[in-house]
């Protein structure tokens, strides 16, 4: 599959979690740090040695994000 990645917006994040249970290759994670609204924000989290962590730009995160937080690229 192609290669692509996502960009969350930390500050529109609430931290739902949608975008993690949704993301197939599970290259999304909680943040430790908190938003200026005080949320834990959703993260991506590439990891380029295991393939299978890989994001494929599938746009599944971004469909379930209720905030529009999330962009994602392919290519």
């Amino acid at each position: 599959m192609k290669r692509g990645f996502i960009r969350i917006n930390r500050d529109l994040c609430k931290g739902c979690g949608l975008c993690i249970t949704a993301c197939p290759k599970q290259s999304i994670k909680m943040s430790e740090s908190l938003n200026i609204k005080g949320y834990h924000p959703a993260e991506y989290t590439e990891d380029e040695k295991s393939e299978d962590r890989t994001c494929t730009g599938c746009a599944l995160c971004a469909i379930m994000c209720p905030d529009v937080a999330i962009e994602v690229f392919r290519g």
